[in-house]
């Protein structure tokens, strides 16, 4: 029996996973707002604006109508963070009872500094809420390079169920019930990159990049430990797996605009010239609003987000972190 699965957002990772959910024998409709994408995905088969050159299942419609998308057996929400909530707020009237929501946004609100999965708790209490993250970069995918991602959902029944409906042998799935260390190591990983694109940048060499996801890896455990994750889901794929991977390849839109930072351009500059969002611009405010209410100490967030926000001179800043007192690795 093919199963409906309905995706919202239809950028670049969005795309790529209905090429994935496509492939494991699912009938894929998926929402844009833009009018040429849609055309270009039903007509072209391929996001020409958000993922040129990777062909699409003809079988995978789009469409702008998210009355028609939400119904469906399960439906993964790929909006950018920043727009969660306002995504929830416009399903909450036309999703049905116990459908399944997916999250697969990775950041901490601004303002409120709540996580994605309390976002949809708050607004989409009839939907039991699964975190989908790991170390993906959109383009592979697609192309159906290996991938192995998590899956974290309270209710493991409901968690195997998702993970037959939705994984392929090119894309595997891992369970975990930890939400919480899912959705930590992928919005604060964000920011830590742009740390490592800076050092990228201003050619300061692999010795630092190496210390720099360390200790970032370290700040991340701090923060998912306090919230009451597990430090197994932190190591694991959606923790390090998705650290590793995005502090070290220019694939990543938060590293390269790191890069960009480090070798001289502006914020501006770099934002202007991009149709797609860095989510570690908006989680450094965010991360370090919720640092600082738990009294955790994550001196790299705490960096990056004075250099974003606050206009920090990137050379003083680093001077900053490298004249912290010495202390114990544990």
């Amino acid at each position: 029996m093919t199963n409906k699965i309905g995706i919202i957002g239809a950028g670049a990772w969005g795309t790529a996973l209905a090429s994935v959910v496509c492939r494991a024998g699912n009938d894929v409709v998926i929402q844009a707002r833009e009018a040429e994408v849609v055309a270009a995905i039903n007509k072209q088969h391929e996001n020409t604006v958000f993922l040129p050159g990777v062909p699409l299942d003809a079988s995978i419609r789009a469409t702008t109508d998210l009355g028609e998308v939400v119904q469906a057996d399960a439906i993964l929400i790929v909006t950018p963070s920043q727009h969660f909530r306002a995504s929830a707020q416009e399903l909450a009237p036309i999703w049905n009872e116990g459908v399944p929501a997916i999250i697969c946004s990775k950041g901490i609100e601004q303002e409120s500094n709540l996580l994605m999965s309390e976002v949809a708790h708050e607004i989409l209490p009839m939907a039991p809420a699964c975190i989908l993250s790991g170390p993906t970069f959109a383009r592979e995918v697609a192309l159906e390079m290996p991938t192995a991602v998590t899956l974290a959902c309270a209710d493991d029944k409901l968690s195997q169920s998702l993970t037959h409906r939705l994984a392929t042998p090119h894309f595997r799935i891992y369970r975990s019930p930890d939400l919480i260390g899912a959705q930590i190591g992928g919005a604060v990983k964000n920011v830590l990159a742009i740390a490592c694109g800076i050092v990228e940048g201003r050619k300061m060499g692999n010795n630092t990049r190496a210390a720099l996801i360390t200790r970032g890896l370290a700040e991340i455990v701090r923060l998912g430990l306090k919230l009451g994750a597990s430090a197994e889901t932190l190591m694991g794929l959606s923790g390090l797996g998705d650290l590793t991977l995005t502090c070290n390849a220019m694939q990543s839109r938060n590293f390269s605009l790191g890069v960009a930072l480090g070798e001289g351009q502006s914020l501006t500059e770099i934002t202007a010239s991009r149709n797609s969002v860095a989510e570690g611009v908006f989680s450094a405010s965010s991360v370090t609003a919720l640092a600082e209410t738990l009294r955790v100490e994550m001196p790299i967030c705490m960096a990056i987000n004075e250099v974003l926000n606050h206009q920090a001179d990137i050379g003083s800043t680093i001077q900053g972190l490298l004249e912290r007192p010495f202390k114990s690795e544990t």
